[in-house]
C-alpha cells in the first residue's frame, strides 16, 4: 500500500509540473503583454533607473560652452522688477556680442510692445502736456533700438508653445526643413497655436524657436523636444535654432521611418531623438559656474572670457518668476540651465539615447530569461536556479552599466529582471503549495508505520533523519517536584485529580521555559528535562537558563496560591521544585534505533544536572547551578557558591552554587553583604577553622534572611559538629560525596 501510494504520489508531481510550467507560460505572455502596453508603473521604475544613472555617474563637462545671464533675486533688487525697458535689454545684447558671444538666445518671450518705451509712456499718460507728450514721442522707441541690438549679433528669440487656438505667429519662420523619410508631423507633440514675439523683434533675430519643454508624467524633466508642430507647421525647438544658426544654415534635415522620427542632422551636428522628435538629455549637477548675474552685465562687471566664444542663454532663476524644472540630477534647476544642458549635450556630442528597436530587445530578454526560468526550474532547484537568477541579473545590470557609461546608451535592465523573478517566484510558490500538500500527503500515508515525532521530522527534512548527532556547548535543567510520591499518595482516590495537577503545574513551567528560548526534551512524570542552544544556537543560554529557572519559581508560588485560594480537604499543601542547570558540551541529535529515535542530548554535562537537581533538596534551596553556568552567568545574575560536590558515580568534585535572585539584586547592599561574609564562611569551613566558621556563620544567617538560607546554613552547623567529633581526614579541601542521587 505504501510503495502503490508513492506511485501514484510521483505520477501526480509529473502533472503537478506541467501544470506549473503551463501557468507560468500564460503569466509570461501577460507580462510581455503589459511592457507592451507600458502602463504607469512600469514606465516609471524604468525612467527611475534612467534617473539613478544620471544620479550616480552625471555628464562631465569642463568646456562649458554655453553662458547663462542669469535674472536673479540681485539682479531684480539692483535693475528693478521685470519686465526691464528693452533699451536696457538692447544694451545688453550689445554688450554681449561686443564681449564675443557666438550666438545669444532668449529663454523669454516678448508678446508686447514695451510699456516703458518713451512713446508708449506718451500714449499712456493723457495728463502730459503737449510740450512734454511731444518730447517723449520725439525719443528712440525701445523696441524699435531693441531690434537694432538683435540685427546686430546673432540673437535666436524664445517662443511658447500654448495648448490652446490663438492669434498666429508674428513672422514669417527663419529656417526650413528638409524631410528625409514619410511625414514627421503625425508623431510629433502638436500644440493649437504659439505665443510669438513683436513682429519687429522676430524680423530682426537671427530665428525663433520654441522653448516649452514637457516633463514626464511624474513632473521630472529627463526629454526635451527638439522639434514640435504647431498648427500643422514644423517649429523647432530654441535648442535646434541655436544649433542651425551656429551651423549657419537656412535648413534642418529630418530623418523618418515608419515608426517616427529617427534623427536631426545639421552641418556640423547630427544627433538622433525618440519617435517623437525628443532628446534624452545628459544632465550635469547645478552648477553655479555657469550664471553670470544679469546686473553684472548691465553694469559692464563681466570679464571678456566669460562670454567669448560661447553661446549666451539669458533666462531667470529668481523664484518669484516660476522657471524651476526637476531634473534627475537636481530638485530643482532653473529652466534656463535645462535648456543650456540640452545644448552643451548636443554640441560635446554627449546626448543619451535608447537603443533602437528598445520594446523589441527588452520584451525577447524578458521571453528569454523567464522560458530559461520555466525550463530549469525542475532540473536543478529552486536555490541553484536563484543563485543563476542573480548572476544574471548582476550581468544585466552590468551590461545596462557599461552601456551607459560607454555609449551614452539607456537599456532598462528593470523589467526582464523583475518580470523573471515574478516567473521564479509564482514557480516557487506552487513548489511551496505542493510541497505542503507533500508533507501532509506523507503524514497521513506513513502515520501507522512511523512515530508521529519521526514522521514529521520525515515530512520536514527526511535527510535530517540518521542516528547520531553533534558536540554542542550546552546549558541542560533538569526539575523536580518535591514530595512526589506522598503527593501522589494524597491522591489513591482521585488519580484523573492528580494529572489535573501535573497539567497545572507543568503548563506555566512549560510556558516559562519555552518564553526563556528553551527547548523542552522531555516529560518524565512530574520532572521536566530541557536544553539550550540547540537545534539553534543561543549566544546566551547559561542567562536564558537561569532566566527561565527564576520564572518557573514566579508561576509556580501564582500557582499555589490560586490552589490555596480553591477548597481543599485538610492541609494545604503547596507543590515545591528542584531546580539543576548546568553548561558544558555535550551531544546532541537524534537519539535511538534504526525503528525509532527522537532529537535529544546526551553526556556528563547532562548526568551533572541530573544530579545537583536531586541535591537542590539536601541543601535546601530552589535552584543549583554547575560551576560552568554559575561562571557564565557571575556578572548578571546574583549567586552564592554553596559547595564542592561529588555525585554519585564520580569521583571528582565539582563546585555548586545557588542562584538568588533576578539580576535587580545583583547591586542589592545586603546580597554584596551576605556574599562576603559566606565567602570568608567557606575559606574558613574549607580549611578546618570550625570554631571561626561557626562565629562567621553566624554573621551570615543574620544576613540571609531574605534569600532564605535557612537549611542551608543548619546542614553547615550539623557538619560543623559532627566534624567537631569525627574530625575529616588529613588534606581534606571542605568536599561533599553525595551518597544518594
Amino acid at each position: 500500500m505504501r510503495w502503490g501510494w508513492l506511485k501514484s504520489l510521483r505520477g501526480r508531481a509529473m502533472r503537478n509540473a506541467l501544470t506549473d510550467r503551463a501557468v507560468a507560460l500564460v503569466l509570461l505572455q501577460i507580462l510581455a503583454l503589459v511592457r507592451i502596453w507600458d502602463p504607469l508603473p512600469v514606465e516609471t521604475a524604468r525612467l527611475r533607473v534612467f534617473d539613478s544613472l544620471q544620479a550616480l555617474w552625471p555628464r562631465a563637462t569642463t568646456a562649458r560652452p554655453v553662458a547663462i545671464v542669469d535674472i536673479d533675486e540681485p539682479s531684480l533688487a539692483a535693475l528693478g522688477q521685470w519686465p526691464w525697458p528693452r533699451a536696457r535689454l538692447a544694451e545688453m545684447v550689445d554688450r554681449l556680442t561686443q564681449l564675443g558671444a557666438v550666438v545669444v538666445a532668449f529663454d523669454v518671450v516678448f508678446p508686447e510692445p514695451d510699456r516703458m518705451s518713451p512713446p508708449s509712456i506718451a500714449k499712456e499718460l493723457p495728463q502730459l502736456d503737449e510740450a512734454a507728450r511731444a518730447a517723449l514721442t520725439a525719443l528712440p522707441d525701445s523696441d524699435a533700438a531693441f531690434a537694432a541690438a538683435i540685427a546686430r549679433g546673432r540673437v535666436v528669440l524664445g517662443e511658447s508653445a500654448l495648448g490652446t487656438a490663438a492669434a498666429g505667429r508674428a513672422a514669417a519662420p527663419k529656417r526650413g526643413f528638409g524631410i528625409l523619410g514619410p511625414d514627421p508631423r503625425p508623431f510629433l507633440r502638436d500644440y493649437p497655436s504659439l505665443l510669438g514675439n513683436l513682429a519687429q523683434l522676430e524680423r530682426a533675430a537671427a530665428g525663433h524657436g520654441l522653448f516649452t519643454l514637457s516633463p514626464e508624467r511624474d513632473g521630472i524633466v529627463r526629454r526635451a523636444p527638439m522639434l514640435l508642430s504647431v498648427d500643422g507647421a514644423l517649429v523647432p525647438s530654441l535648442t535646434l535654432e541655436v544649433l542651425r544658426v551656429l551651423a549657419g544654415s537656412q535648413s534642418v534635415l529630418v530623418r523618418t521611418d515608419a515608426t517616427g522620427v529617427l534623427g536631426l542632422k545639421l552641418p556640423g551636428f547630427a544627433f538622433a531623438t525618440d519617435p517623437i522628435g525628443q532628446v534624452w538629455v545628459h544632465f550635469t549637477p547645478h552648477d553655479p559656474n555657469r550664471f553670470v548675474s544679469a546686473k553684472d552685465v548691465a553694469s559692464g562687471a563681466v570679464p571678456r572670457a566669460r562670454i567669448a566664444g560661447k553661446v549666451v542663454m539669458i533666462g531667470t532663476s529668481a523664484l518669484g518668476l516660476l522657471d524651476n524644472k526637476t531634473t534627475p540630477t537636481a530638485r530643482s534647476m532653473p529652466g534656463v540651465e535645462v535648456h543650456a544642458q540640452i545644448l552643451e549635450s548636443v554640441l560635446e556630442r554627449d546626448t543619451l539615447r535608447q537603443p533602437e528597436h528598445a520594446l523589441a530587445i527588452e520584451v525577447v530578454v524578458t521571453l528569454g530569461a523567464s522560458l530559461a526560468i520555466i525550463l530549469l526550474a525542475p532540473l536543478i532547484g529552486p536555490l541553484p536556479l536563484l543563485l543563476l537568477g542573480a548572476l544574471a541579473a548582476m550581468s544585466l545590470v552590468a551590461i545596462t552599466v557599461f552601456s551607459y557609461l560607454r555609449d551614452y546608451l539607456l537599456i532598462d535592465a528593470t523589467y526582464p529582471m523583475v518580470s523573471s523573478f515574478t516567473v521564479y517566484a509564482t514557480l516557487l510558490f506552487f513548489n511551496y503549495f505542493r510541497e505542503r500538500s507533500g508533507r501532509r500527503s506523507i503524514r497521513r500515508a506513513f502515520s501507522q508505520y512511523m512515530s508521529p515525532a519521526l514522521v514529521e521530522q520525515l515530512a520536514q527534512s527526511p535527510e535530517r533523519l540518521v542516528l547520531g548527532g553533534e558536540r554542542r556547548y550546552m546549558t541542560i535543567m533538569f526539575s523536580d517536584v518535591r514530595g512526589f510520591t506522598t503527593l501522589s499518595e494524597s491522591y489513591k482516590q482521585d488519580p484523573q485529580g492528580l494529572t489535573t495537577l501535573m497539567n497545572r503545574f507543568l503548563t506555566p513551567l512549560t510556558n516559562a521555559i519555552l518564553a526563556a528560548n528553551g527547548t523542552i526534551d522531555k516529560y518524565m512524570g512530574d520532572a521536566i528535562m530541557a536544553f539550550w542552544s540547540a537545534p539553534l544556537h543561543d549566544p546566551e543560554h547559561e542567562r536564558n537558563a537561569c532566566r527561565a529557572a527564576l520564572d518557573m519559581l514566579r508561576r509556580l508560588d501564582a500557582l499555589n496560591a490560586e490552589r490555596a485560594a480553591e477548597p481543599h480537604e485538610g492541609a494545604f499543601k503547596p507543590l515545591e521544585v528542584g531546580i539543576g542547570v548546568n553548561s558544558g558540551e555535550c551531544v546532541v541529535g537524534n537519539m535511538g534505533s534504526d525503528m525509532r529515535f527522537d532529537y535529544s542530548v546526551l553526556g556528563d554535562v547532562v548526568n551533572f544536572a541530573s544530579r545537583i537537581e536531586g541535591q537542590s533538596k539536601t541543601f535546601g534551596v530552589k535552584i543549583l547551578l554547575g560551576d560552568a553556568t554559575a561562571r557564565a552567568v557571575r556578572d548578571a545574575f546574583p549567586i552564592l557558591e554553596i559547595d564542592l560536590l561529588v555525585v554519585k558515580g564520580k569521583s571528582e568534585a565539582q563546585p555548586i552554587w545557588t542562584l538568588l535572585g533576578g539580576p535587580d539584586k545583583l547591586s542589592d547592599p545586603q546580597f554584596l553583604a551576605l556574599s562576603d561574609a559566606h565567602e570568608r564562611f567557606l575559606a574558613l569551613y574549607r580549611d578546618g577553622a570550625f570554631d571561626e566558621a561557626e562565629r562567621q556563620l553566624g554573621a551570615c544567617e543574620a544576613l540571609a534572611g531574605p534569600f532564605k538560607l535557612d537549611a542551608l546554613y543548619a546542614l553547615y552547623r550539623k557538619r560543623i559538629e559532627a566534624f567537631r567529633e569525627t574530625p575529616p581526614p588529613s588534606g581534606w579541601r571542605g568536599v561533599y560525596v553525595a551518597l544518594e542521587k
